[in-house]
């Protein structure tokens, strides 16, 4: 069905402060969607702005043009009087623009009559941006916004919680002509979900970004395929702090578009867990997946468990069944498994595990159940110990390793994670015949390459993403995983990475 801007709900954010600039991101936008928010306030002085407008008006794209000249006030960079702002989105609606943005701190200085009359024949959005906050009361918000007279409204605002982005995504559940936009990075997954509750646009941009927890135009699109969100969409996610660094996303929307399948997940980064499980009905997660640091802290908020899961400690999988009972799983270990009983005979093999989080209980209990001998060690000796103890394994001083021999080392901790990296052994500790790092971006650690060196054979993080990622799919969706088509865009984006990384370390050497 047509929507109040056509038939394209994604809406790329143009925003350069050169004309020649603006007129190739135009050109770039136009390539994925047809819907356009033209920043005329980026543009650096009169001559620019000019420049630009005088092209719009000669080439008509063919696209709905949102004119927006948003005020200091108003969170934006113009900064000349309201007359003059009120001028140049006149000159925008002369050179084919069909939309305006008029923040509502402009908006109050004059009355609806006035300002629709001044800018026709275009429409116009009435926007309330705060930058610092979600306001206690929306629906006054909404209010003044709407009293304004406006064809549209627009509210945008800064969420220090994911309660703040769900109700920012429920206002557009009772009304069409509503834009709703969580900002900020626990705001970010709502900038995609706001759309099946019903926003009438999703912002994204094209090369910069204009608000906090923005999302590119090419990940909306492509990762997300944010413009076929419907009410009718089953929702999916992950949930961890930090997330950005997280493929998960990647991997299931590419298994998701591959089985045709009416589903999008998201990355949810999550501070406080009460305050997701709370909003999770709400923006209709059907389940997720759970990283860092919450795979132990999950249990006490489940209302079952599959036995393996309980008894590891630690869950990364979620189900939400009816009436919100929340069931959780763990894949981790089919990971362990697969990445390491291709390489080496698990039964009498014997196992170091770095690390005691929700990642080593999994690898722990499973390899204990293989039959290999598990030896733990950690920074954090207690918490070794304490699983050494649940999971009838072995606990190995760290000043110990230099004189110990193992057939397998594995990293469980997040060091070595992109961006930060880092080793979280050293060499002379590397002492067997395989390392294996559950990090998987990058594909190559740190810590795999002094492996490597030492001529030490190396098992990627990646296999154990892939396997515990398909066991997910499977338990999300009663389906087979695509795991082909999963492993192709998984092991696409590490190489492109790679390549960047090494094209970037030529420049400086």
């Amino acid at each position: 069905m047509k929507g109040l801007f056509g038939n394209h709900r994604l809406c790329g954010v143009i925003a350069a402060e050169t004309a020649v600039e603006m007129k190739s991101q135009v050109r770039l936008g136009l390539r994925s969607t047809g819907t356009l928010e033209l920043r005329l306030d980026y543009l650096t002085n009169a001559k620019e702005l000019a420049g630009f407008l005088t092209w719009l008006g000669r080439e008509r794209p063919r696209a709905v043009l949102i004119a927006t000249c948003r005020s200091r006030d108003g969170g934006g960079r113009f900064c000349g009087g309201r007359q003059e702002q009120i001028g140049i989105l006149q000159q925008a609606v002369k050179a084919g623009c069909c939309w305006c943005d008029v923040e509502i701190e402009t908006a109050r200085k004059l009355s609806s009559r006035e300002l629709r009359r001044a800018l026709l024949p275009a429409r116009v959005m009435i926007s309330h941006h705060d930058f610092r906050k979600t306001p206690r009361n929306l629906q006054r918000v909404v209010r003044e916004l709407s009293n304004a007279g406006g064809h549209a409204i627009k509210v945008a605002a800064q969420c220090n919680s994911i309660s703040d982005s769900a109700k920012i995504c429920e206002l557009p559940r009772s009304r069409r002509n509503v834009i709703a936009i969580p900002m900020g990075e626990l705001g970010m997954a709502g900038r995609i979900l706001s759309l099946r509750a019903g926003s009438a646009l999703a912002y994204a941009a094209l090369n910069q970004t204009t608000a906090s927890g923005q999302l590119s135009l090419d990940a909306m699109q492509n990762l997300y395929r944010a413009g076929k969100i419907t009410r009718r969409t089953r929702v999916f996610a992950v949930i961890g702090d930090p997330i950005g660094h997280s493929l998960s996303p990647l991997l299931h929307n590419t298994a998701f578009q591959a089985r045709e399948f009416d589903a999008v997940f998201v990355p949810f980064l999550v501070r406080d867990l009460r305050d997701f499980l709370r909003c999770s009905k709400q923006f209709g997660v059907a389940g997720f997946a759970v990283t860092i640091p919450h795979k132990e802290q999950i249990l006490r908020h489940l209302d079952d468990c599959d036995p393996l899961a309980a008894r590891i400690g630690a869950v990364n999988t979620v189900v939400i069944r009816g009436r919100g009972r929340i069931y959780g799983y763990n894949t981790d270990y089919v990971g362990v498994l697969r990445s390491l009983e291709n390489r080496i005979t698990l039964a009498g093999s014997r196992v170091l595990l770095y690390g005691a989080g929700g990642a080593a209980r999994a690898a722990a209990f499973a390899l204990v159940q293989a039959g290999s001998i598990v030896c733990l060690c950690s920074r954090s000796p207690q918490r070794a110990r304490s699983l050494a103890e649940a999971a009838g394994a072995q606990m190995v001083e760290r000043t110990a390793l230099k004189q110990e021999y193992f057939d397998a080392i594995v990293n469980c901790t997040p060091v070595g994670m992109h961006p930060s990296g880092g080793l979280p052994l050293v060499t002379s500790e590397l002492n067997c015949r395989i390392v294996m790092d559950m990090v998987y971006r990058p594909r190559e650690t740190e810590l795999l390459r002094a492996a490597r060196k030492k001529g030490i054979e190396t098992i990627s993080g990646v296999e154990m993403f892939l396997a515990q990622g398909f066991a997910q799919y499977e338990i999300w969706t009663g389906e087979r995983a695509p795991e082909q088509a999963m492993r192709r865009a998984i092991t696409g984006v590490l190489s492109r990475e790679e390549k960047s990384q090494a094209k970037s370390a030529r420049k400086l050497s």
